[in-house]
């Protein structure tokens, strides 16, 4: 069985839960240094069998609204990845979430993009997890669920403000019929109840003027606030935040919104990452921030459970058809009766045939030697899995390369003899292009071909050969910036041969 498993990483530490049935069930707190990162990796080892979802608190959090021209498939996603790359440049944690279309003739579609624009903080969480080949099925933040949230709730309509507390500050998040178009995060100097109450007031009028100045609000337009903390704090956050002016403030009592979501620990103080935790488990959001890379292992999982299914439904069917095959048996009697005869009289004539069959030359003992051999060369097949997981990755971080041809095989041909081959290693050679961008020079091409070239060494495994540059580096020419534009604007060829020893 699959279990679910919740992390939620902040600024300093990832938390670790167990999700079962309603219930968040702490399993570890890990520090945002190299002891915690070894914890977290076996903690990882301990958990199999699981899914992992990561929900992320972190103030380095972007949000930009575009809008695009009337497109599909192929060619609107082609235009949302140059978007992304021109607003969070440097980051592979975003995504694009469509606000819906104009009424205009032109159709033109609004876009939210979202970004997570520092990837240094992720990665060495998700190198632990890669390496324990752990599904993870996406990377979320707070500001997501904030309108999953007042969905629950009932209050999703219309513009509003949404302030929680978690860890130790406030998110600050502008929703628009129940999705979120901008959040921030503002610290917390005063953790008292009183302290909690007066900052909550203030960062509400603070980014009412923000929006204001942003014109994303009108200055007297009426705009709800919605306030979460714990019962016993409300009474004191409620007397902080009087309505004034076009700010109206509404409270939810964090107990009651755990009960109305089905959440069966409530929270133990006015913090909310519990409540985000319980709709990261039950209500995900359709977009996430994580790429193929980091997911990898999670759509494996889903390819191995889909197969598993599709194995029950035929076991399933195969247990119906068997029991209608036993229902009609009795009207088979007969046919049974004569199959068993003629089986007889084959068998008699097997036996006078088979007295005739020429004699092997080879005895038993020899025979089983050779099929056992047989069985143990077909269980040392290799397959490619590995050497392609590591070169996808870095073609991942690569767009600018693209491949021609793989060819992968075992082992060297012998010098002594064309027949003999060395099974110890393999080896994969490809071929490729350097595809540069508009006004690229030679210097950025191979700049960026050294650059894929070293991101394949960072593998430990492997050993990494070049077999042809994308330029001539022998020939004695110089190396200038302006020199043959439309040649070095044309894609660039290069082949590269990779050896990884095998494992006995």
């Amino acid at each position: 069985m699959t279990n679910r498993r919740l992390l939620y990483l902040n600024t300093h530490r990832l938390s670790a839960y167990a999700w079962r049935q309603g219930k968040l069930l702490p399993e570890g707190i890990f520090e945002n240094d190299e002891a915690g990162f070894n914890s977290f990796a076996d903690y990882l080892r301990n958990t199999p069998k699981s899914h992992y979802s990561l929900l992320a608190n972190v103030a380095e959090e972007g949000h930009v609204l575009e809008t695009i021209p009337f497109l599909q498939g192929r060619d609107r996603q082609t235009l949302i990845t140059r978007k992304i790359g021109q607003h969070f440049l440097g980051t592979p944690f975003s995504t694009a979430v469509s606000l819906g279309y104009e009424k205009a003739k032109r159709k033109n579609e609004n876009l939210l993009i979202s970004a997570l624009t520092n990837p240094a903080h992720f990665e060495p969480w998700l190198h632990s997890i890669n390496s324990a080949a752990a599904p993870l099925d996406g990377i979320y933040t707070v500001a997501q669920l904030g309108g999953q949230l007042l969905k629950k709730l009932g209050v999703s309509k219309g513009r509003c403000l949404l302030l929680t507390l978690q860890d130790h500050s406030i998110r600050e998040s502008f929703l628009v019929d129940g999705q979120t178009l901008f959040s921030r995060m503002a610290p917390l100097t005063d953790s008292s109840i009183a302290g909690i109450a007066s900052s909550f007031a203030a960062e509400a009028g603070k980014l009412h003027q923000y929006l204001v100045g942003q014109r994303q609000v009108g200055r007297d337009e009426t705009l709800p606030v919605f306030i979460a903390a714990h019962p016993l704090a409300l009474p004191s956050v409620e007397n902080a935040c009087p309505d004034r002016g076009p700010l109206t403030f509404a409270f939810i009592d964090s107990h009651i919104a755990a009960a109305k979501l089905g959440l069966h620990t409530p929270p133990e103080d006015s913090r909310s990452e519990a409540l985000f935790l319980h709709l990261l488990a039950t209500s995900p959001p359709r977009q996430q921030f994580a790429g193929e890379a980091p997911r990898h292992d999670y759509r494996l999982s889903q390819i191995r459970q889909g197969l598993i299914a599709i194995g029950i439904i035929a076991l399933l069917g195969s247990v119906l058809f068997a029991s209608k095959e036993t229902y009609q048996a009795e009207t088979f009697r007969e046919e049974t009766l004569t199959l068993a005869a003629s089986e007889a009289d084959l068998n008699r004539r097997y036996q006078e045939v088979s007295a005739t069959f020429p004699q092997l030359g080879i005895d038993n003992e020899t025979l089983r030697r050779l099929t056992t051999r047989y069985a143990d060369l077909t269980r040392q097949q290799r397959q490619p899995d590995q050497a392609f997981r590591s070169l996808s990755r870095a073609l991942d971080e690569m767009p600018n390369v693209a491949l021609d041809s793989i060819e992968w095989k075992i082992g060297r041909i012998s010098a002594s003899t064309a027949a003999s081959i060395t099974g110890e290693e393999e080896i994969t050679v490809i071929r490729g292009t350097i595809r540069p961008g508009k006004n690229a020079s030679t210097r950025q091409i191979l700049a960026s071909f050294e650059a894929f070239a070293e991101r394949l060494r960072s593998d430990p495994s492997i050993s990494l050969s070049v077999l042809q540059q994308p330029f001539d580096l022998e020939s004695g020419r110089s190396l200038r910036g302006g020199d043959g534009a439309d040649e070095i604007s044309q894609p660039r060829q290069f082949a590269l041969e990779i050896s990884r020893k095998i494992a006995p």
